[in-house]
């Protein structure tokens, strides 16, 4: 009896084993690449969307994985394509065998399959579809390797100095691949180009839509972006995940005329992440609307004590007098008034004489 529980201890020890060395076996590859991320973050950055101006920076420059931010540069290549008249938002793309077969989050595009530009964006940015990026990219670059040199290329010409992307989707490396790097300063610079196109913001607000709409069964595409709705004025843009990368988001909002894109990467929680963009948003936000140069437009501020305006009368026109009396009024309304006491008390007079004159007796003046 000893002997047969001794076995049994020593064949789930061996199951024990062999388990966990399946697993090391299968699990994802960002164990193949050193953790960066950290608590809070591993850096942020807020700028002003339209000058670039730092409104705040904690190791903006430190290196992160961005993940699936990297489908921001896809956006925008693609976008400048559709400017340049390469392409459209109406131009079919079939899908390749290459692009059915990517994993991670996707929108199950199967071989074959034709979709237009534009519905293969709104994959691309809301359920950060990875066979949707790497869709676009064959189609437009004739391969992934070659949309990376055009990645790496744009990357460049923004001085994002400390960026490299090596894929077109943000997925952990595979075996004998290196992952993307870059830097929460670097892709504060690409959101800056991204939304001085107004059509991105089109894409990076939609929380929720369908995919092969006109199908019985459309598959829900759900934005990853929690900031959608929960926090006013937010429009984009997008957020990346993988174990080794941590959460991370590039965010932009706007408020009375201002707008800030903030970037928080390599945060250990997403919840942690969520909430340092909103407060880092709000901080960027506040900043701006405060220091806005006043315009000749803008409405002055009023107090309690300030007059109500008057019309201004014309260059020409006479100086008002006064409303208050002065007291050369004062005096001219006393001089007029002894002038008119002083007649009154001389026809007083008169009249006394002459009623007097009346009653006086009159003397015989005939001498004969």
């Amino acid at each position: 009896m000893f002997l047969m529980k001794e076995m049994s201890m020593k064949k789930s020890l061996l199951f024990g084993l062999l388990f966990i060395l399946a697993l090391f076996t299968v699990v994802p590859s960002a164990f193949a690449v050193d953790i960066l991320s950290k608590s809070p973050y591993a850096g942020a950055i807020v700028i002003d969307a339209a000058t670039g101006k730092v409104l705040f920076e904690d190791n903006a420059d430190a290196k992160a994985y961005p993940a699936s931010v990297t489908k921001l540069m896809v956006l925008l290549l693609i976008l400048e394509a559709i400017e340049a008249q390469h392409l459209t938002l109406d131009d079919p793309i079939t899908i390749t065998a290459e692009a059915s077969k990517i994993g991670g989050s996707q929108v199950y595009l199967k071989e074959n399959e034709v979709f237009p530009v534009d519905e293969l964006l709104y994959a691309l940015i809301v359920q950060s579809a990875n066979d949707a990026a790497t869709a676009l990219a064959i189609h437009y670059a004739g391969s992934k390797e070659a949309f990376v040199e055009l990645m790496n290329k744009r990357a460049r010409e923004l001085e994002m100095k400390d960026t490299v992307f090596h894929s077109v989707h943000g997925l952990p490396p595979a075996k004998d691949q290196l992952p993307d790097v870059s830097t929460p300063r670097d892709i504060a610079k690409l959101c800056q180009e991204l939304v001085k196109r107004p059509d991105v913001l089109k894409y990076t607000s939609t929380k929720e839509r369908p995919f092969r709409a006109e199908t019985d069964k459309p598959f829900i595409m759900r934005s990853h972006n929690h900031l959608l709705g929960n926090f006013e004025g937010c429009d984009g843009l997008k957020t990346g995940y993988f174990y080794a990368a941590g959460f991370s988001i590039a965010a932009t909002a706007q408020k009375k005329g201002q707008r800030a894109i903030a970037v928080v990467m390599g945060s250990v929680d997403r919840k942690v992440r969520d909430a340092k963009t909103k407060e880092l948003l709000s901080k960027g936000l506040m900043n701006l609307i405060l220091n806005a140069p006043q315009t000749d437009s803008a409405p002055a501020p009023q107090t309690a004590q300030a007059p109500v305006a008057q019309s201004p009368a014309p260059d020409n026109a006479p100086n008002p007098r006064p409303e208050t009396p002065s007291s050369d009024v004062l005096q001219i309304k006393i001089s007029t008034l002894k002038i008119i006491g002083a007649s009154i008390g001389i026809l007083i007079i008169l009249g006394f004489v002459m009623y007097a004159m009346r009653k006086r007796p009159r003397k015989n003046t005939y001498m004969g």
